[in-house]
């Protein structure tokens, strides 16, 4: 594999942008899969929807993520959370409107719950062309549909660190989020199958090490680098990390959203909380530290079992504390108020009465088909 010309020279300019950077601004992502309007099965159709975005309020702001059968729509950058929010609105406006003008709908749950990686296409670009060299079966199997919520941090060494805190709150955020039940013909019997999928298939995927700093993590990039571990540095697909493109922590652990309510609450709590983490590093405040194997442990817990199980409380550790984790939530809400007052986010945050996976899993169990059960699922203009 080749690295890039000069991979110091982007770690360089990249620490430059972290120091430079104005605190907070921040961007939200949203994937989404391209659906038959008959069948609800996934449908190659990305190129066509790029191509007829060009010219819209769109162009620039799809993005192809992997297959053909799945779209990113981007905010860009927002000054404000209220912002932010006002944007993924109209962006999941712009794009239903787009999508039904060509005879597609969407949905953003964080898989199919049937429809065969085995019929999706890779999209024809140099950098899923790498992937799909590299990590063959592992990517032709991702077929997920995720949220992302970058937060800009000012200070190279700060955003290491912040990225490194939140670690310990990834699987609170996936209990939340969880909306994928369903794969492959299968009730997995996981609230998120999306997370088993990607996570723990791909390379430097799910919760990575904490660093000290940014010349510890620097050291670790170079490293991959230097062996020829990665090529691109988007190459590290952490459920956290801190970006190199952008001066962002990105936030990566969460499923999709299908309602636009419940996305935007799920992305005033990853601000709120990346804020939150850099005022308490600013201030001194205790942050908690625990074994990465208890991080774990509590990973797999909202992988199978998702907001009506329960959490190891990691803020509590070494005391023994596991408590259910819709409590673990409301607490970590009350936890970041301040941070979601200061930016905006706090009329936002939410903890669903039930989320994606626990409906979709209720009228599973009452006897509804894949289909119906998906199909409540879909993005309609009402839920817009």
């Amino acid at each position: 594999m080749n690295a890039p010309p000069n991979p110091g020279e982007e770690l360089r300019v990249a620490r430059e942008r972290f120091d430079e950077a104005d605190d907070f601004t921040l961007a939200v992502e949203e994937e989404f899969a391209l659906l038959d309007p008959e069948t609800l099965a996934l449908v190659n159709r990305f190129e066509e929807l790029e191509a007829a975005s060009k010219g819209t309020e769109l162009d620039g702001m799809l993005v192809g993520e992997l297959i053909a059968s799945e779209v990113e729509v981007r905010t860009g950058r927002c000054e404000s959370f209220p912002e932010a929010a006002a944007r993924v609105g109209e962006r999941r406006a712009q794009l239903l409107r787009l999508a039904e003008a060509h005879g597609v709908v969407l949905c953003s749950a964080g898989t199919h719950p049937w429809s065969p990686w085995q019929e999706q296409r890779i999209i024809d670009t140099p950098h899923y062309r790498l992937n799909d060299e590299l990590l063959r079966y592992v990517v032709w199997r991702n077929n997920t549909f995720g949220l992302h919520v970058h937060t800009a941090i000012r200070g190279a060494d700060r955003a290491v660190r912040v990225a490194g805190a939140l670690r310990t709150f990834l699987p609170d955020l996936l209990a939340l989020s969880a909306s994928s039940p369903f794969t492959e013909n299968v009730f997995t019997g996981l609230h998120s199958a999306r997370s088993q999928l990607f996570t723990k298939m791909f390379p430097r995927c799910g919760i990575p090490d904490a660093y000290a700093g940014w010349d510890d993590y620097e050291r670790y990039v170079r490293f991959l680098y230097d062996t020829g571990s990665i090529t691109k540095h988007t190459q590290i697909w952490w459920s956290v990390r801190p970006h190199l493109a952008f001066p962002t922590v990105e936030i990566r652990i969460c499923d999709g959203q299908p309602q636009l309510g419940e996305s935007l609450a799920l992305a005033a709590l990853l601000h709120s909380l990346t804020v939150r983490i850099a005022r308490a590093l600013d201030e001194g405040e205790p942050l908690p530290s625990c074994p990465p194997a208890l991080i774990e442990e509590n990973f797999w817990r909202a992988i199978r079992y998702g907001l009506p199980g329960e959490l190891i409380d990691l803020r509590a550790y070494p005391s023994v504390r596991v408590r259910p984790a819709r409590a673990a939530l409301e607490e970590l809400v009350e936890w970041v108020l301040p941070a979601a007052e200061e930016v905006g986010a706090a009329s936002y945050l939410a903890v669903p009465g039930a989320n994606a996976a626990e409906r979709q899993i209720a009228r599973h169990e009452a006897g509804g088909t894949l289909r119906e059960v998906y199909a409540a699922e879909v993005l309609e203009p009402a839920r817009v």
